[in-house]
């Protein structure tokens, strides 16, 4: 396994041969992009001393061995047991988990996804259409009669024909796969094609409910969950940056 800090170590330098010629490796550091002859030894010496490396190190991963040796100096040594040799792959194995550690993911800070509120819709949609039980469960299709929607970059309506393939699984959990068209009150308008996919799923009494027309819109929205994911695409200027757009969303029938 090494001694303690090795992983570290590895996971602080980018290996790469500077010339197609060369025997050895070189490797560079990436806080600070110097750049050294592959050697532990002195990759490690370098990382005691970058202040980059530690200071990356005190922000985000305080329990690192390099750091503590940094700041308290090399930890005792102690003679460790002879343990049999491993075999070659046994060895390669070990190192390649190595190198995937939580260590690594600690070394980069990442940034933390976060939700905002962007926008929120209505639509309403034509009684369902039973296609039929399919080798995955019921499919129905539904297509939309109109609709109007607002949010943070514009509002408009849902223009008509949208659809939606719905699957029921055998416990009644529901895929949503939807299609449409959205269009801004912009003059001229801009049409934005949208696909939300994603299922509704709980207990099979809520579910039961919610399959029958009579009490379906009585049913409480906390006692199920519906949740999609959203792409948004368009070639309108006035809205490209929706194109690289994710969004993820709660859905109710009302």
């Amino acid at each position: 396994m090494g001694r303690i800090g090795d992983g570290d170590v590895h996971a602080a330098y980018v290996e790469f041969r500077a010339k197609e010629t060369d025997k050895c490796l070189s490797a560079q550091c990436i806080y600070c992009q110097s750049v050294r002859a592959k050697n532990t030894s002195r990759q490690r010496q370098h990382l005691l001393e970058c202040p980059n490396y530690l200071s990356a190190m005190k922000e985000h991963n305080p329990d690192n061995p390099i750091l503590h040796e940094a700041v308290n100096g090399p930890p005792v040594q102690t003679t460790p047991a002879k343990t049999p040799k491993k075999r070659d792959h046994e060895t390669m194995i070990m190192n390649s988990a190595f190198q995937g550690t939580s260590t690594m993911a600690h070394s980069y800070p990442i940034p933390t996804p976060k939700l905002e509120r962007d926008f929120q819709m209505s639509v309403q949609l034509n009684p369902k259409i039973s296609v039929g039980p399919g080798i995955w469960g019921q499919r129905n299709w539904l297509s939309y009669i109109s609709g109007h929607w607002n949010g943070r970059w514009g509002k408009g309506t849902v223009v008509p024909g949208g659809q939606d393939s719905q699957l029921v699984a055998p416990d009644l959990s529901t895929h949503h796969d939807a299609t449409y068209l959205l269009q801004t009150h912009d003059h001229p308008p801009a049409y934005i094609s949208v696909k939300a996919e994603g299922w509704r799923v709980g207990p099979r009494d809520i579910l039961e409910k919610l399959e029958d027309p009579s009490v379906a819109d009585e049913v409480d929205p906390k006692s199920y969950s519906f949740r999609l994911f959203v792409h948004m695409e368009t070639g309108d200027t006035r809205y490209l940056h929706l194109n690289t757009g994710m969004w993820v969303g709660s859905g109710v029938r009302r």
